[in-house]
Parts: structure tokens; C-alpha cells; sequence
């Protein structure tokens, strides 16, 4: 048995990065070789267990084989006598598909892999296993598909297009962009299912350069079928710069997901419900749509106007959504503008009503109004005057 530290643990290492989320890959055992050391299967289509100590995922050297379209479309072959290139030769950059080979020893009876966390010291021990030019694409910053089975996976474009949006500085070799565009017109995107799509999607929303995915994504004519409205309303378009506003100021995710998807909300309603987004995500983008033009224009508006804003947004109970939103409508406004705005009225202005108008002891009024025989509607009224009078005085208005 030998164990190798396979992945995008590998990759960053040599980057410079600090080495996590690791993932070995086992050469010359067997399924029944690790569950009699404890080890926790949870691959149900493929072997891959949970080590009983350190719970870092442990695989099977495997080959796979296409079958059916799709993601899911592969039946996999591990067995003992499968080499590491095998393994590595199914992935999908050459920067993805680098090994070391790690120290074995036994903690409590279990076969513990470890490798030196000095990356620059693997090629110096002879430890580092490069098949296929990984390293020199890293030193090039060029992403590169290993062979012809890259075609095999849909999932790969998006894969490709998220690494597109981690590495900002890196191209796309121009041979990897004309087998996506061959893969696109295949029509073989259509069979990924809406949940894995979202998966890639958001994970490439999360990079620094998220603006890069969907140009990769247009460019490889993918983005029909994945989001047929941005790609209808291509030129032109401002959303991909609000993507970065919203990347240049840490948004989460939500608010990148609303910047991202107005086009689609205005084209289909109801598309939100066909990509399988999160409640919170699909919450904010159609909040976004509706309200991003009044908040723009909230400048202008009066202390009952402004009340009545706060109230259609639901922003006294969900203030953290609300938020969200003012910074989901700062990076359109700044995308639009093609600079970066030095402030964004609107935003603090509304937040300072917002602060007013929880600062008002509702419980208090409720209690007194009571005692003077009022219930009810009338309760809610005299609440609703008193944030009212709140918002005017902070913002000094009428």
C-alpha cells in the first residue's frame, strides 16, 4: 500500500499556500484492506472513506469509464492493481493532477498518510509526482485540460470557469477553450442536474474574480443554457462589474447571487426555482429586483415615505437581510456608474432610518395605549407615528 497526498492540496502547497483540506488518494489496497482498520466508507459510487482519526478523506486509486450523459453518467473501477498516473490521468487541469508521496505510519493500529509541509522540499526528496506538466502550467498560470476524457464531464466547465475566478492572473490555453466550446454545442450541459450547477455556480460567485467565470462561460458558449437572460442581454450588460464591486467589498453570497441573477428575474420569474437556489439567495435576489430603483431614489423621499420603504423591504424584522440589500444595490449602482462610488447615499441613509425606527420603545406605547382603551389597529398606528417622528428627527426631515 502506498498513500499520496493528490489535488488541490498539492497545487496551493506550491503556490505558497498553507496546506489543508487534503485528499489522499490509497495505491495497491483494497476496500476490505481499509474497513478492516476502521476506516468509514462514504462514496456510494466510488470508494472513498473517512480516515477513524483524522476523518481526512482516503480514496482508491480508480479509473472511470463514460456511459450514459451527464455528471452521474461514469462507472468507476478501483481495485489494487490501479497506478497513480491512472488516477491522476481522469482529472481534469494539469495544476489538479499532481501527487506526493506521503510517510506512512501506524497510530492506533491505522494507516496514518503525512507529507512535509515544506512544498519546496517534495521535488528535492523525489516525492513529487508530475505526470503531466502541472508544475510548469502553475509557473506559466496557464489552466490546461489533460487529455481527450476532459469532454466526458460536463462538470468540468464549470469547474474550469470557478478556477478561471480563483486565479484571476491565470489564461485559459486555447485548446482547452475549443474542447469546451465543442462540449457546450454538444448540448451535454443540459443533463447536469440544477443543484450541482448551483454548487459550481456559487462556489465561483465566492472567488476574487467572479466576474471571470461567466465571461469564460460566454465564451465557451455555455452561458445559454445555464443563464439564458445574461446571455440574451450580454453587451453591455453591468452585472458582471457588480459582481466584483461585490467581490472588492467581501459581500456574501447572497448578494452576489442577486446582483447576478436581475437579468434572469426580469426574463422568468420563476427561474429562480429551476437553479434550486438557497431560500436566503433567492429571497434577496427578488428583493433586489423590485426594490433596487426606490432605494436609489430614497434621497428624496419623507420620513412616512421612507417608513413605508422600510416596512416593504421587512427590514425591522429582518435587519441583516436588509443590509444585504443596500449593498447588493451599492454594487449595481456602482457597476452602472463604471466607477467606484466614494459613498452610497442611499445606503447610509437608510440605515440611519432603520437605527431610528428601532429605537423606538414599541412595548412601552403598546402598554400606554392599551391603558387609554385603544387595541389593536390603533396600537400599530400609534407605533407607526412614533417611528415616523424617530426617522424625521435623525435624517431631519419632514
Amino acid at each position: 500500500m502506498q498513500i499520496y497526498l493528490v489535488g488541490g492540496a498539492v497545487r496551493d502547497a506550491l503556490l505558497g499556500k498553507p496546506l489543508q483540506d487534503r485528499d489522499w488518494v490509497v495505491v495497491g489496497a483494497t476496500a476490505q484492506a481499509l474497513l478492516a482498520q476502521g476506516f468509514v466508507p462514504v462514496g456510494r459510487d466510488f470508494p472513498v472513506f473517512l480516515h477513524p482519526l483524522t476523518h481526512e478523506e482516503y480514496a482508491l486509486a480508480r479509473t472511470e469509464r463514460k456511459t450514459a450523459p451527464g455528471y452521474h453518467g461514469f462507472i468507476f473501477h478501483a481495485a489494487s492493481d490501479v497506478t497513480l498516473e491512472q488516477d491522476l490521468s481522469r482529472r481534469d487541469l494539469t495544476i489538479n493532477a499532481m501527487a506526493v508521496r506521503a510517510t506512512c505510519s501506524v497510530v492506533n493500529g491505522v494507516v496514518t498518510a503525512s507529507v512535509a509541509a515544506d512544498a519546496a522540499s517534495w521535488q528535492q526528496r523525489g516525492d513529487l509526482v508530475d505526470p503531466f506538466g502541472g508544475q510548469a502550467d502553475l509557473a506559466r498560470k496557464v489552466l490546461r485540460h489533460l487529455t481527450q476524457a476532459f469532454r466526458e464531464d460536463p462538470v468540468r466547465i464549470l469547474r474550469v470557469a470557478r478556477f478561471a475566478a480563483r486565479f484571476a492572473d491565470f489564461t485559459l490555453a486555447a485548446e482547452t477553450l475549443q474542447l469546451m466550446r465543442e462540449m457546450a454545442a454538444s448540448g451535454e450541459i443540459s443533463h447536469l442536474v440544477p443543484e450541482r450547477v448551483w454548487q459550481e455556480l456559487a462556489n465561483g460567485l465566492m472567488q476574487v474574480g467572479p466576474s471571470r467565470m461567466f465571461e469564460l462561460l460566454h465564451s465557451c458558449n455555455a452561458l445559454p443554457t445555464l443563464l439564458p437572460a445574461l446571455a440574451a442581454n450580454w453587451d453591455g450588460n453591468c452585472l458582471l462589474a457588480a459582481l466584483d464591486q461585490a467581490a472588492h467589498r467581501q459581500a456574501p453570497l447572497p448578494v452576489r447571487a442577486a446582483c447576478l441573477l436581475q437579468k434572469e428575474l426580469e426574463s422568468d420569474p420563476h427561474c429562480l426555482a429551476l437553479l434550486r437556489l438557497p431560500t436566503d439567495c433567492r429571497e434577496l435576489a427578488q428583493l433586489l429586483l423590485r426594490e433596487s430603483g426606490n432605494i436609489n431614489a430614497s434621497i428624496a423621499l419623507g420620513s412616512q415615505q421612507t417608513l413605508t420603504l422600510l416596512e416593504r423591504c421587512d427590514a425591522l424584522r429582518q435587519p441583516g437581510r436588509f443590509e444585504q440589500l443596500l449593498l447588493a444595490s451599492e454594487c449595481l449602482a456602482c457597476a452602472t456608474d463604471g466607477e467606484n462610488l466614494v459613498a452610497y447615499p442611499p445606503r447610509q441613509r437608510l440605515l440611519a432610518a432603520l437605527a431610528a425606527a428601532q429605537s423606538v420603545a414599541t412595548a412601552s406605547i403598546a402598554a400606554s395605549a392599551l391603558a387609554a382603551g385603544r387595541s389593536g389597529p390603533a396600537v400599530g398606528e400609534q407605533i407607526r407615528r412614533a417611528r415616523q417622528a424617530a426617522i424625521a428627527a435623525v435624517l431631519s426631515i419632514s
